[in-house]
């Protein structure tokens, strides 16, 4: 490494005026890669920036850097570093530069593709098993981590493949992301009477950013009938999916999830590309993995599923995940059964958590006292993080205070423009089965809405509707989101008592619809007139009254529909609409009458209106309040 004053062109850049720095802290030696996480940058930016200095020799993600030259890259990034050893402690992972002695691990093979194309039918058939049956609205909406073993390609016996099985609703997006993230093999299931569909691209774009990760694909129900495999196919290459069947590199596959066609050439399939991945990973060293979902559980408590990519698991093992740690207590597999000892490529659930880790959070181990000095760490840069994002809403809430006060000191009138005042607010206390639901539901709901009326986010959580979940409801004015949880008879009877509306449902899609139509309907109403009859004024004749008065009375003919005495009416004047009120008279011959239908001749009189005109036009009509639609 050069030392410091050699031909490096880090130098501490000139001080900003106005520019709030972000204070963060440095150990005295890092990695390139462990202070790209301290500085949350991606390790591909700071390696560059490491480049443009001249120190592209030291860009290696384990090169060990001194604090000094990581100062000089943290002022770069805009930070105010200080070197603190204990404030800057963390947990990281340790992976080796060379893995090819390392022995072999299960590859990690992710299930994607559109809603309702049979990803979740497909893993039943191989694991045999009756989830599909069980998805509430027929769609997977967690992930499901779980190996299967299957027949070895290679020297006969069965090998390990782990499975994950993603959800396909729009929601989900963040899920899906997740798991292309960890896995080794994407399977794009694909069905061959729907085609290529909005989720099919979103999973091609999540692939094409990430050329390690092997794409098969598998074109699903084939065996339904009048089915056009060709057309599938050339829709995928229209997406830059090049198949081996049309030249291309990507192995394609013809299957039927329901009744098993085609699925050993699959299974084949993925044991080849894992070969020629050679996928190898530590066995025994620190272990290191993603969290795939988290969720509470009746017994256990706080559990989280863990994908183990590298070292080994075992019960009493301290982890940290994100801003909370675990003392393993038990750990099963994915059929439930307890197991003493889990490997890179198991996925295994995990009990024992302080807290609930978020779902995609990255799982260590280590010992109890750096765990917990690590999660310390972790929370007060989180509380740090957190005041920095409030500064600015702080400031301008701050500034339209004083504009305020301001207004009412010198009794000004108040010019807020329509766009500048707040729009109506649905709040929603969201709670959910899992993590990974609550993430999507979060990123769904908070969505929708428009400049006038929109849904906001005050709680999210995972577990059963509580009585406090009922209070925080009734304090911040919200309505509850139950997704997939049960809400016992104590928060409905509370819920009802403090008048507190619960959406529960197990169907995301159907949770999205309910929480659109509640913020639609707090949008203003909008009416329109609906014309249900006319009557054109033939002449017009002045009636004298007792008192000396005279009546203005129209000698009308109904020409359209049905006058009705009961409903509002407008005159239109050479199409130009000069009253609105109500009838005073309506007569026919000499009788008082409350309606008339086409044709009929009958005398008019108008409420607070006298002016009347021989060709004006009455029209009798309603006020039909229109859906709200944002």
């Amino acid at each position: 490494m050069r030392p410091p004053g050699s031909n490096a062109k880090l130098k501490s850049k000139p001080k900003v005026l106005n520019q709030t720095k972000r204070e963060v802290f440095i150990p005295s030696i890092v990695s390139v890669g462990n202070l790209a996480r301290i500085l949350r940058v991606s390790l591909s930016r700071l390696q560059r920036k490491m480049r443009e200095a001249g120190m592209g020799e030291e860009a290696s993600y384990d090169h060990v850097l001194t604090a000094e030259y990581a100062v000089l890259l943290a002022e770069e990034f805009n930070y105010k570093p200080v070197v603190n050893d204990e404030a800057a402690f963390d947990l990281y992972p340790s992976l080796p530069t060379d893995s090819s002695t390392l022995p072999l691990r299960p590859p990690i093979v992710t299930i994607m593709g559109h809603v309702d194309h049979g990803k979740t039918t497909l893993l039943d058939t191989l694991r045999s098993t009756s989830v599909a049956k069980g998805e509430a609205g027929g769609i997977t909406q967690h992930i499901g981590a779980f190996s299967v073993p299957v027949p070895n390609s290679v020297g006969g016996g069965l090998q390990q493949i782990t499975f994950l099985d993603t959800p396909g609703h729009a929601a989900f997006s963040a899920m899906r992301a997740r798991g292309a993230d960890v896995t080794d093999i994407v399977v794009l299931v694909v069905a061959a009477d729907d085609g290529v569909r909005p989720q099919t691209k979103e999973v091609i774009q999540l692939i094409q950013r990430d050329p390690d990760v092997q794409l098969i694909v598998a074109i699903n129900k084939v065996d339904k009938p009048g089915v056009d495999v060709n057309k599938v196919q050339n829709a995928l290459l229209a997406e830059g999916i090049q198949l081996e069947a049309m030249g291309g590199d990507v192995p394609s596959v013809e299957i039927s999830g329901l009744t098993g066609k085609g699925l050993d050439q699959l299974v084949e399939t993925i044991t080849a590309v894992a070969e020629m991945q050679d996928l190898r990973a530590d066995s025994k060293g620190q272990a290191y993995g993603r969290i795939i979902e988290s969720k509470l559980q009746k017994g256990l408590g706080n559990v989280a599923t863990v994908l183990l990519l590298s070292g080994s698991l075992k019960p009493g093992a301290h982890l940290i995940a994100g801003t909370t740690h675990a003392k393993l207590r038990i750990m099963t597999d994915s059929t439930g059964s307890q197991i003493k000892v889990a490997g890179p490529g198991m996925a295994v659930t995990v009990s024992g958590w302080k807290e609930l880790p978020g779902a995609g959070d990255e799982v260590l181990d280590g010992s109890e006292q750096d765990v917990k000095k690590a999660v310390a760490n972790r929370k007060r840069k989180a509380e740090e993080q957190a005041m920095m994002v409030d500064i600015d809403a702080i400031n301008v809430q701050r500034r339209l205070d004083r504009e305020q006060r301001g207004r009412e000191e010198g009794d000004q009138p108040d010019v807020t423009s329509e766009t500048e005042k707040k729009p109506h607010e649905l709040r929603l206390v969201i709670k959910a089965d899992v993590s990974g639901s609550v993430e999507a539901l979060e990123g769904a709901l908070k969505c929708i809405g428009n400049e006038n009326a929109r849904a906001k986010i005050v709680f999210t959580g995972v577990g059963e509707i509580t009585e406090s979940d009922i209070l925080l409801a009734k304090t911040s004015e919200s309505t509850i989101i139950a997704f997939a949880v049960p809400v016992p008879r104590s928060a409905v009877a509370a819920a009802v008592a403090q008048s507190i509306p619960i959406v529960s449902s197990k169907i995301i899609y159907q949770v999205i619809e309910d929480v659109r139509q509640r913020v639609a309907n707090l949008l203003p109403s909008v009416y329109e007139k609906r014309v249900s009859g006319e009557a054109d004024v033939l002449q017009i004749f002045d009636i004298k009254l007792t008192g000396g008065r005279t009546k203005t009375i129209a000698g009308c003919r109904v020409t359209k529909g049905i006058v009705e005495k009961s409903k509002k009416v407008q005159v239109v004047r050479n199409g130009v609409v000069v009253h609105e009120g109500r009838l005073d008279t309506f007569r026919r011959l000499k009788d008082d009458i409350t309606e008339a239908s086409k044709g009929t001749e009958c005398g008019i009189s108008l409420e607070s209106f006298g002016d009347l005109k021989k060709d004006d036009v009455i029209q009798v009509y309603n006020d039909i309040e229109l859906p709200k639609v944002l």
